[in-house]
């Protein structure tokens, strides 16, 4: 069946109640505008005793999936076992003390005011290279971001 360009156009107008109303489904699921006050961020003590703050995590309204945390890193303290990679990238922005980030081999250190980033599937690792608690926030945007643990 073919249409011509008037029969086309009468057609239209009946499309877009369907487009505006996927346009709002999309962006229910999506992380909502607002603030996320330090007292009330989940806290969180992982093994190596690392405290984490959850301050968001879900998808953004253009779809990306992402997650943001604060931790907390005692001395000599890491907060994975080893170097891993996962489809997403993260960033490290470091707040207080001082955090080497290794990225495929290659170590970086990080002060105060830096950023460390490893870009999707780049084997990295992080670790508090001080001898005081380092803090930082990450921030994890891409496949994945909105599930890791």
């Amino acid at each position: 069946m073919s249409l011509n360009r008037r029969e086309l156009c009468a057609l239209l107008p009946g499309f877009l109640p369907v487009a505006a109303s996927l346009q709002s489904l999309a962006q229910d699921n999506s992380l909502p505008s607002g603030a996320f006050q330090f007292d009330q961020l989940p806290l969180h003590i992982a093994n190596n005793n690392a405290q984490i703050r959850m301050i968001m995590r879900g998808k953004l309204a253009t779809g990306e999936a992402i997650e943001v945390h604060e931790t907390t890193l005692p001395p000599g303290g890491s907060p994975t076992a080893k170097t891993h990679h996962h489809s997403h990238s993260e960033m490290w922005l470091i707040r207080e003390g001082a955090i080497e980030l290794t990225v495929n081999g290659k170590t970086y250190p990080l002060t105060p005011g830096s950023l460390g980033f490893a870009r999707s599937n780049d084997e990295h690792g992080i670790r508090n290279a001080g001898t005081v608690p380092a803090v930082y926030f990450l921030v994890a945007v891409g496949p994945g971001a909105e599930t890791q643990e």
